[in-house]
């Protein structure tokens, strides 16, 4: 193994306080929604691109309006994420300085463009990743994002860490071995490991 690739959101932390926070005072300022956001409504949508996440909360919105709607939550959850961050799982940085002693660390993520950069400069974690991808950037799916890491960085032989049955798929996709973290948000049956917390990547690997 030369290589981890993350997934974000589930996986090395959970921002969802603060992009519930984001979200409710953008539907607050819409008199098209009625409803306020929680914690759960987002459990159910991690791992989903953000179109997908539009059509789950707001069906009944056209598509247009809808998408505008969509960009206007993003863009006010990035900045409140360079604000103020989101919950790191236990002893992340920690975890990230022993293995990017021994391999290559990357994340892909379903997320809009920006949400990782946001995660980099809140918590100063930039400087373990060499290289980062999402569907805000490319347009592709999170399998072939991971492929267009693999073949960017010249990786042969990674692992891919996530927390959802779409994590699992990615990586059986991109034809590498999947790492299920059940701490998640997601469950899922199908894996090659499993770990527990983060701290377990340093005894699997």
């Amino acid at each position: 193994m030369d290589s981890i690739i993350f997934d974000l959101d589930g996986t090395l932390w959970d921002s969802r306080e603060t992009v519930l926070v984001a979200w409710n005072k953008i539907l607050k300022e819409d008199n098209q929604i009625e409803k306020e956001l929680t914690s759960e409504d987002f459990k159910a949508t991690m791992g989903l691109q953000m179109h997908d996440i539009g059509k789950h909360f707001f069906p009944n919105i056209e598509e247009d309006s809808r998408t505008r709607l969509l960009n206007k939550c993003g863009e006010a959850e990035r900045v409140l994420l360079e604000q103020k961050g989101g919950q790191l799982y236990e002893q992340l940085e920690e975890v990230l300085e022993s293995l990017s002693q021994k391999y290559k660390l990357f994340i892909v993520s379903n997320c809009q463009d920006g949400y990782i950069e946001a995660f980099y400069k809140y918590h100063q974690l930039e400087t373990y990743f060499i290289d980062y991808e999402n569907p805000g950037r490319t347009g592709l799916s999170k399998g072939e994002n991971i492929k267009l890491i693999m073949e960017r960085n010249q990786l042969k032989t990674p692992v891919y860490v996530g927390d959802t049955i779409g994590d699992q798929q990615a990586a059986k996709a991109a034809g590498i071995p999947f790492v299920y973290a059940n701490y998640g948000f997601g469950e899922v049956e199908e894996y090659d490991y499993i770990i527990h917390s983060l701290r377990d990547l340093q005894t699997i690997f």
